[in-house]
């Protein structure tokens, strides 16, 4: 695993070294074999966008979908660059909005914790960047172990390359615990808009025209912590320029009833997704595990 590792690393950092434009160039050159020729995933994208927007046309289905995988091959030559970014234009290229507000909500409440909430929207590996911007403040991003080693690995490099921790998922509690035991405030980035296992589909709402279920765990670990919520809406500027603006869900998580901030969460991404659908990650089978099998308890003989 560890050879393979250097290879990778070593094959992505000369690539990373190229300028962007011709990084673009290479994306380019990469959307036409995804999508016609080895069309990955087109069947899961297609069959997404149609259930997720049934009051569009075959042909707007159409569009968002090209449209998606040219924005995914910018994704992927984006992350590349990021293993040769310097900080100066890392900080040129992802901006945020609402620090400030959010500095001055935390001191004025006495809060120790502030949570973010965020989607597999636009790059998200950029937000990781939001350590650059607040010193002050420990920054980490939860995270799913890959089942691949030596990439595993690797993107581990690449996110904490900025100066946040990467804090496993099954650790997120005991980790976020023993953060807010320093003298820093905390501030932890959740990416929530994945499918949870069978055993953690315990609420459900409407997303995106379907039953969904969502991850609670950001919800009860930040009534838990007493934290600070904040929902991340990211939007492209143009190709390779990002900004990301903290919008204020809740201070008082413990006052709102149970389930409701993931149900907050799912409305502020789905209206961020319909805004522009192109940017969100639609290669993922985020339905793949129904309600209807859910409530029947048959996926408990899979």
């Amino acid at each position: 695993m560890k050879f393979v590792y250097y290879i990778v690393f070593a094959s992505w950092y000369v690539l990373s070294l190229l300028p962007l434009r011709v990084l673009y160039g290479v994306s380019d050159l990469l959307y036409f074999p995804l999508f016609y020729c080895v069309k990955y995933r087109r069947r899961i994208v297609h069959k997404n966008l149609v259930n997720s927007f049934p009051e569009k046309s075959e042909k707007e289905i159409l569009h968002i979908e090209k449209q998606f995988y040219r924005f995914f091959c910018d994704y992927v030559v984006e992350t590349i660059k990021l293993f040769s970014m310097s900080k100066k234009e890392m900080m040129r290229r992802m901006t945020f909005g609402g620090l400030d507000e959010v500095r001055a909500d935390l001191e004025r409440e006495n809060k120790k914790c502030c949570f973010l909430y965020l989607g597999h929207y636009c790059n998200w590996e950029y937000v990781a960047s939001m350590q650059y911007w607040l010193p002050e403040i420990h920054c980490g991003q939860i995270y799913h172990p890959l089942y691949n080693k030596a990439f595993d690995r690797l993107f581990l490099k690449l996110r904490g390359q900025f100066g946040g921790d990467n804090i496993p998922m099954k650790e997120t509690l005991r980790y976020i615990l023993r953060l807010s035991q320093g003298e820093k405030k905390v501030m932890v980035g959740f990416i929530a808009d994945q499918a949870p296992g069978w055993q953690a589909m315990e609420h459900w709402t409407t997303f995106l025209n379907q039953e969904t279920a969502f991850f609670l765990g950001t919800e009860r670990i930040g009534k838990k912590m007493d934290a600070a919520i904040y929902y991340v809406n990211i939007k492209r500027v143009k190709r390779g320029y990002y900004h990301a603006e903290l919008e204020l869900i809740t201070l008082h998580p413990n006052e709102l009833p149970q389930y409701r901030l993931t149900d907050m969460y799912s409305e502020h991404l789905e209206k961020q997704i319909r805004e522009a659908p192109a940017y969100w990650l639609w290669t993922h089978n985020r339905w793949k595990r129904t309600k209807k099998e859910w409530e029947t308890g048959s996926w408990k003989w899979w």
